[in-house]
């Protein structure tokens, strides 16, 4: 860059579009003699800061002022997060990213000082990953927080978080996070690699956006390949267990990987209550989950094969008459429960409750009445609506939805060997499925190691899993 000021900020006022940007701001300083200035994002910047590291500057006597950048950069800056900047495209990249930069008269290069305060909500629970017991902060959606509630909980030099930018236009922050010596190396590599090699304009969808880019996803099977989580604790846990965990700026979820269909099922509940409990809690948490896959599957069976059903469950077929097909009833259900869910992330808060209360009791008791539906199918379909949030994962929920239409429609459609053939799919799309890093989807299951397998249903102690 130009040694002398007035041609440096001609050049930057026509990169940063300045005429055209209100929120630019160029404060004119001179600085022992010399002419100066800032430029500063407003809204980005700490004024408090700013204020004090202008002050101090303006301040200096023409003798206080070294000839020399980096001594001038060690004496006069009374900052600690500064870096020095030689070229024009840094400078532009740090302006816009709410650094404020000090350019001056006899000096090639600039200053960036990183003091900024962005636009912040409070670090409260996240909405969707709750627990009855442990900590109550989430993520939000600055990085340098995140990464805070991360640094909290794990004071060990082997944390490592890889800062890079990506996307042409956005120059999004993304953060690599791992800890060095647990991480697979050769897979750290392979998802840097790939995350360096990312060429769109911006993330868009934030952590969504990134896993698109970073794995090509066959839509034919929807087994989730990452597993999200808002919550630092299960974020710092997945860590030192040598998974590694991709941030985004702009976004309150970190993204780990790689992840089994076990992981996606865990949840911190498990950890928060005695061993005893948590086995509970987990082995409940993983038959509810597959029964809400088979559940009304084998229920549209027995309907259709009443002969086969056992004298002590006779009661559980259809008490009326059946109008619309079994199969067809459960269909329907299964796009209104998803009707009423986008309702309602649609809905004010004030009106979610009495609306919810309405919307059951139209469902539940004119749908019957009308002979649309059999109060069956209404509280099969009940109950696997409602088990759908016994695990937090939306992107599992989802797969399980999938795989239900499938048996649905495969059973209704061929009986039996329709049912036969649609579990078949379904184990063989898990069998054949693999995590980003190319390991088995069901490990520890395939290949089988039996002690891994016990600690995967079973919570065991702490120390016992240590060792």
């Amino acid at each position: 860059m130009q040694a002398k000021l007035s041609e440096k900020t001609k050049t930057l006022n026509e990169m940063l579009s300045k005429d055209k940007c209100f929120d630019l701001i160029v404060r004119e300083i001179t600085v022992g003699g010399r002419k100066a200035a800032f430029y500063t994002i407003d809204g980005f910047t700490n004024g408090a800061v700013l204020q004090r590291i202008v002050q101090f500057l303006i301040d200096k006597k023409p003798e206080d002022i070294p000839d020399d950048f980096q001594d001038f950069m060690q004496k006069c800056i009374p900052h600690g997060e500064i870096m020095a900047l030689k070229t024009y495209d840094k400078v532009k990249l740090s302006v816009l990213s709410g650094m404020s930069v000090l350019l001056m008269d006899g000096f090639e290069d600039a200053i960036a000082i990183d003091c900024r305060e962005f636009p912040v909500r409070s670090v409260d629970e996240p909405n969707k990953d709750k627990v009855m017991r442990g900590s109550r902060d989430g993520f939000v959606e600055t990085l340098v927080f995140n990464i805070a509630l991360i640094r909290r909980r794990i004071r060990s030099t082997e944390f490592c978080a890889e800062l890079m930018q990506i996307g042409t236009s956005s120059q999004t922050d993304v953060a690599l996070c791992y800890m060095s010596g647990r991480a697979d190396a050769n897979f750290v590599e392979s998802v840097k690699k790939k995350l360096k090699g990312i060429k769109a304009d911006s993330l868009t969808m934030n952590v969504e956006s990134l896993a698109e880019c970073i794995y090509k996803q066959k839509w034919l099977n929807p087994f989730p390949k990452f597993r999200y989580s808002e919550r630092p604790d299960t974020t710092s846990a997945a860590l030192l267990e040598g998974n590694i965990v991709v941030m985004v700026d702009n976004c309150p979820a970190a993204m780990i990987i790689p992840t089994t269909v076990f992981d996606i099922i865990e949840d911190a509940d498990d950890y928060y209550f005695s061993p005893v409990v948590g086995t509970y809690l987990r082995l409940s948490k993983v038959l509810i989950t597959l029964s809400t896959l088979f559940i009304t599957p084998v229920y549209l069976l027995m309907c259709m094969y009443p002969q086969y059903v056992p004298d002590c469950l006779m009661f559980t077929l259809p008490a009326e008459d059946v109008n619309v097909p079994i199969m067809l009833q459960f269909l329907i259900l299964e796009f209104a429960t998803d009707g009423l869910k986008l309702a309602s992330l649609n809905t004010p808060n004030s009106l979610s409750t009495p609306l919810s209360v309405i919307a059951g009791i139209v469902v539940g008791e004119y749908a019957i009445s009308s002979g649309w539906f059999n109060q069956e199918v209404v509280l099969y379909m009940a109950f696997v609506t409602l088990s759908n949030y016994s695990q937090s994962s939306f992107e599992l929920g989802y797969a399980f939805k999938f795989f239900r239409y499938l048996l649905l429609i495969l059973t209704g459609i061929f009986g039996i060997w329709g049912f036969a053939a649609g579990v078949a799919i379904i184990i063989l799309s898990a069998v054949t499925n693999k995590t980003v890093a190319g390991t088995s989807y069901l490990y520890p299951v395939i290949p089988l190691d039996f002690k891994k397998v016990l600690t995967q249903f079973m919570r065991v102690d702490i120390k016992k899993k240590e060792k």
